[in-house]
């Protein structure tokens, strides 16, 4: 039997696993392929819906039989939270995984450092390397709940005008809107290998809540006038902008034709979702345009029968306001299609600031910058940066989002100190953060600094040198990655 350290893995058996964690707890677990999202209703196990191919829940125990996982899966996150709902882990004892292979055998048992404010938190994962399947203790927290983990994994966590929030799942969905979640992925320090990766969301970006009583025959009169429902759009936001002191944003063809995409995708199968039916994320629309942005946001809304009914509504909600009134967009796109069957119209609006040389260089000296803060708050002399590691830490960025995963290990196999010496760096401890979803320098690090792993790393006392990366695309719309060296 192993006893299991953050980071610490060990192959596994064939058959079935066993996993339990005792005490006043909640267990859940979601399925992923190697893009670290689900990809529907059914890879999402909780206590509302036990079962999905090869893995059942049964009160705290979940039963995982790798070989019988659905088509594509390669990675099972085991997540543990209160029993209680809100209550934040610290005030519970430390949970402790069982893990038990075929014949009752103990396999594993792992208890992470005890939680304080996080109120759920990523315990293990069971994943595939090669035609070996593995286990990895992680022990990664999250501060706004299990809504904000299934967010992470691509879970929609749906607002809905007449009945409050709720939690609900659908194939393909996106990040659904929220606060920032926090931590995004495992540490990783010296030859050993990475401590998992989790995930972070798009949050405070888009709204996905749907409109009642303008359906029917008055949203298709909208969409059949003798003018386009969009018509006045651009004049509304700007003057919504104005009101705040920002500039105005201007059209941009690329983002209308994204915005008109993502639109007709949710017209034609009746949905709101930041991931389409093709499995495209309103993100990739953008990228494939040929658009590349420092930074993005959308509104995805049903229901406004005008460009008037819809700017109200996007001003209607803290969040949204936010989106339409961000100083940072320079430029938008927006587009609405009917739904055949009801006539509701379906509305995407996308923000953006285009990727300048110059806006990527002060984005990652921002985050050099706080995270140097960070540090002399605890006393350490700062970071300082480093061509080397700023390279691979930008190559990784960019790899995420073109190859469509997040993880420390690429595709190919490779870890963070590969990517470091493939650089041409020479350093002998290498650690790395990485991050999706997050809009800024702030954001990010915020969440680092709230996740303990990568805490760890930010304020690590041997580490000297510090390179950023970022890139703009993918399913979750942001790509960050710190890497560190010393």
């Amino acid at each position: 039997m192993d006893e299991l350290v953050p980071g610490g893995n060990l192959p596994l058996p064939g058959g079935a696993l066993t996993l339990g964690v005792p005490g006043p707890f909640d267990v859940s677990a979601l399925v992923t392929d190697d893009s670290g999202k689900v990809r529907g209703d059914g890879d999402f196990v909780f206590y509302n819906q036990p079962a999905a191919p090869g893995a059942r829940l049964s009160g705290q125990t979940l039963t995982v039989d790798p070989a019988a996982l659905r088509a594509g899966a390669s990675r099972v996150t085991v997540v543990v939270s209160p029993a209680e709902p809100g209550t934040p882990l610290g005030r519970l004892p430390a949970p402790t995984l069982r893990v038990t292979g075929p014949g009752g055998r103990l396999l594993a048992r792992f208890t992470p450092s005890r939680p304080q404010r996080e109120t759920v938190l990523l315990l293990a994962e069971i994943y595939r390397r090669g035609p070996t399947w593995k286990l990895r203790a992680l022990g990664q927290g999250y501060a706004d709940g299990l809504a904000g983990i299934a967010r992470d994994f691509g879970v929609e966590v749906a607002e809905d005008t007449d009945t409050g929030a709720g939690l609900s799942t659908g194939p393909g969905i996106g990040p659904g809107p929220g606060s920032a979640s926090g931590s995004a992925s495992g540490s990783t320090s010296g030859p050993s290998p990475a401590s998992g990766s989790g995930s972070g969301g798009i949050h405070g970006l888009h709204s996905t809540r749907r409109l009642h009583g303008t359906r029917g025959s008055a949203a298709a009169s909208g969409a059949t006038g003798t003018g386009s429902p969009t018509d006045g759009f651009l004049a509304l936001v700007n003057a919504a902008r104005a009101a705040v002191g920002s500039p105005a944003v201007v059209l941009d063809g690329r983002l209308s034709a994204a915005a008109r995409a993502h639109a007709a995708d949710m017209a034609a199968h009746g949905r709101l979702g930041s991931q389409g039916a093709d499995g495209l994320s309103v993100h990739q629309r953008v990228t494939a345009g040929g658009y590349a942005y420092l930074t993005a946001g959308e509104h995805l809304v049903s229901g406004p029968r005008d460009a008037a009914e819809f700017v109200e509504y996007c001003l209607s909600g803290e969040r949204t306001r936010r989106t339409v009134q961000d100083p940072a967009f320079t430029e938008t796109g927006v587009a609405c299609v009917p739904d055949n069957r009801s006539g509701t119209l379906y509305w995407t609006a996308l923000w953006a600031s285009p990727l300048t040389p110059g806006g990527l260089a002060r984005t990652t000296a921002e985050v050099v910058a706080l995270t140097n803060a960070e540090r002399a708050a605890a006393g350490l002399p700062p970071l300082a940066g480093d061509p080397l590691l700023t390279r691979a830490a930008q190559a990784h960025s960019t790899d995420m989002v073109a190859r469509a995963f997040y993880s420390h290990t690429s595709p190919d196999g490779s870890e963070p100190w590969h990517r470091a010496a493939a650089a041409g760096s020479t350093r002998r401890t290498i650690g790395e953060n990485i991050a999706c979803g997050q809009r800024s320098p702030a954001e990010v690090v915020r969440g680092w600094m709230d996740s303990p792993g990568h805490r760890a790393n930010i304020l690590k006392p041997a580490f000297t040198h510090l390179g950023v990366g970022f890139a703009g695309g993918g399913s979750a719309g942001t790509y960050w990655t710190q890497l560190f060296g010393a």
